[in-house]
């Protein structure tokens, strides 16, 4: 597993959307957190089938909360992603290892989260005056190919 990156869902609710940025991450090697509680169940047959036949080749890593996360991972670059963040992530030096971290799909990011980590908020421009904001699988996918763009060490996806 290449553990350059990571993603990172708080309490995300949707099996389609986990599915798809699970085989995200199959594709790229990054490590895949769930950060409980989760709308379903990981081996729900939506997720599975989002996911394909790539649940083998990803490194899943279920957290029973925020702080359980923290506690075991102990990570040190982490970038939030919101659509009321005032900076764009292109402006953002993504450097490895680097968690990337989103809420759910409903909800969003807790708000204490704004506060505790101000700074660490990123957006991706989007015409929010027409549409709420892009699919999770689709935003986690944006920021972490720039995140692989960026970094030299992964400039390369290597088998």
């Amino acid at each position: 597993m290449n553990e350059n990156f990571h993603i990172v869902l708080h309490e995300p609710v949707i099996p389609q959307n986990t599915g798809s940025i699970a085989r995200l991450c199959a594709c790229t090697g990054a490590v895949l957190h769930l950060v409980e509680p989760l709308g379903f169940k990981i081996d729900a047959a939506r997720v599975k089938r989002a996911g394909l036949d790539y649940w083998p080749h990803v490194d899943i890593r279920v957290h029973p909360n925020w702080e359980a996360f923290l506690e075991k991972e102990k990570p040190e670059s982490l970038y939030f992603f919101s659509k009321f963040a005032s900076h764009p992530y292109t402006e953002a030096k993504l450097t490895s290892p680097t968690y990337f971290v989103f809420g759910s799909e409903t909800k969003g990011l807790p708000k204490p989260f704004f506060q505790t980590y101000e700074g660490k908020f990123l957006q991706i421009p989007m015409r929010t005056n027409l549409v709420r904001s892009l699919n999770l699988a689709q935003a986690a996918a944006i920021v972490l190919y720039e995140g692989i763009r960026q970094d030299s060490q992964t400039s390369r996806i290597v088998n």
